[in-house]
């Protein structure tokens, strides 16, 4: 029994290993990543091509299978990835993983084909819903990955800014229908009815196939665009704000590694090869790690310069 568990807690290491890439050096999970990113962009061009009916009558057999095959292999890397958790102490629990935006994507990946054999429903449009099989390559992409990570930390931000754009697009529309109802019952009859005019002004589209045209609905029109130009420029920069804040974290955590392997003064080639595997996975350019490397340096040799007893003069 103790030699059954060992050897299922090894083949588990191993497959961590393989899908999670602790060691990005490796050949061997380098070239499962390339495949499984490969799987992916078909998966995208299947989908995109289905939608062209000559193309899937002709190729509805190659089509399935690409998506049978496809639904068999994401299927069993969510179920390896659930197994392997234990061995990411960034997790407490597998339940705690289930949680974690990537392991939601995972899921969108395969949920819709196997909603479809538990529910039948329209193919075309499960087929449509497969397009979230792209989303699986923010696992692999670095600044995909930052960019999701700003979705989840500022989740709380971007909340507020759609609670204030709920309450902005609710006043526009009662706005517009006050001052517009009774000269243009057909577009501003109602509260909902005036919403698709609020909508397009406050997120700046207008696209012009309902505008107030009373004195007081273009005044207020007025008013309501200007506001929307702030409100679009609300989410752009809680965006810019956390990707610059993502970016100096990430440099900063280059640095101290920078630091830690010059304690000694030389960087040996061990300490080199962890430096550009952190690199890599932070998705820093090769000149930035330079331009860190040559601040660390220059600051550390000017800490270490010392006055000649002599002259005073700086050695």
């Amino acid at each position: 029994m103790n030699n059954l568990r060992s050897n299922l807690l090894s083949a588990r290491a191993r497959a961590y290993w393989w899908l999670e890439r602790p060691d990005r050096a490796a050949l061997g999970p380098k070239l499962l990543e390339i495949a499984l990113i490969a799987l992916i962009i078909l998966n995208v061009f299947a989908v995109v091509l289905e939608t062209v009916e000559s193309f899937y009558s002709n190729w509805k057999f190659y089509l399935d299978t690409i998506e049978l095959v496809s639904l068999g292999i994401f299927a069993f890397e969510f179920s390896i990835r659930l197994w392997v958790v234990p061995e990411n102490r960034g997790y407490k629990s597998r339940l705690s993983w289930l949680r974690s935006p990537l392991a939601v994507i995972d899921l969108l990946a395969i949920l819709p084909a196997l909603l479809y054999l538990v529910v039948p429903v329209d193919l075309r449009i499960l087929r449509t819903f497969r397009m979230l099989r792209i989303l699986k390559l923010t696992r692999y992409s670095p600044a995909l990955g930052m960019l999701l990570a700003v979705f989840e930390e500022e989740a709380g931000a971007f909340f507020a800014g759609f609670f204030i754009l709920m309450l902005m697009l609710i006043f526009a529309a009662c706005g517009a229908w006050l001052v517009e109802h009774q000269v243009q019952p057909e577009a501003f009859g109602s509260i909902p009815a005036a919403m698709w005019w609020s909508v397009a002004t406050l997120t700046t589209v207008g696209y012009g196939d309902v505008t107030p045209i009373t004195v007081a609905g273009k005044i207020f029109g007025a008013m309501i665009t200007i506001i929307g130009i702030g409100m679009a420029a609300l989410p752009a920069g809680i965006i810019a704000s956390g990707l610059n804040e993502q970016i100096h974290r990430r440099r900063q955590s280059l640095e101290r590694e920078f630091r830690k392997a010059l304690e000694d003064g030389v960087i040996c080639l061990g300490e080199e090869k962890d430096i550009e595997n952190l690199r890599k996975s932070l998705g820093l350019s090769r000149s930035s790690a330079d331009h860190i490397r040559a601040t660390v340096e220059n600051e550390l040799r000017a800490k270490n310069r010392t006055h000649c007893p002599n002259c005073g003069k700086l050695i």
